[in-house]
This record gives structure tokens, sequence and C-alpha cells, in this order.
């Protein structure tokens, strides 16, 4: 008498427990906001600013700027988002895409 339990090939393991495309897509754009709002913290240490002194320059709590380096970017206005970017004298560009046609609103330096 064998011992040996019967393995499952990998498509019995999908068949049993399939993918939730929409939590995946929710979670890797989770993931996107986190690494956009990690690289805006590092021009920032690249700097030498603290969220301290960024959040003097913005007006704004020191905690609205760790919330925004954490990922809350979604969740951050554009005005929030336009201010950080100038306060580290950086300039924002936003454009609006119609297929294959893109608008600039914003006005260019």
């Amino acid at each position: 008498m064998s011992t040996r339990a019967k393995t499952a090939s990998w498509n019995d393991v999908r068949a049993k427990r399939p993918v939730d495309e929409h939590a995946v897509a929710e979670h890797a754009a989770r993931m996107e906001a986190e690494e956009r709002a990690y690289r805006l913290r590092e021009i920032r240490e690249e700097q030498g600013v603290t969220q301290k002194e960024l959040a003097d320059r913005m007006d704004l709590t020191q905690p609205t700027i760790s919330a925004l380096e954490s990922g809350d970017l979604d969740r951050s206005g554009l005005a929030t988002l336009k201010s950080y970017v100038e306060a580290l004298g950086g300039t924002v560009e936003v454009t609006a895409t119609f297929g294959n046609r893109k608008l600039v609103l914003s006005p260019r330096p």
C-alpha cells in the first residue's frame, strides 16, 4: 500500500481557486501608486528636504506629506500634487488623452 499522496496539477489548483481579476487589477493599481509616491519621496530626499520642511513650504502638515508619499496620490488633489512638485523646483504637465489624441491642459513654463 502506497502512502504517496496524489499531487494536483497547476490547472487543478487554479480550477478550484479562480483568479479574481478585479482584485488583481486593484492591487496592481495600488502598487503603481505606491511606486509613483516612492519616486516623489526619492526626489525630495535627494534634495535634502524633510517632510516637515516641504509641508511648511506648501502650507500643509507633515502627516499630509507622509500620506502622499505613502501612495495616497489618487486621493490627493491635482493642486496638492502640483504644489508638492513645484515646492521641489519641478513642473507639472497635465495631458488629456483621447485615443491617439493628446491635449496638454496645463500651461507650459
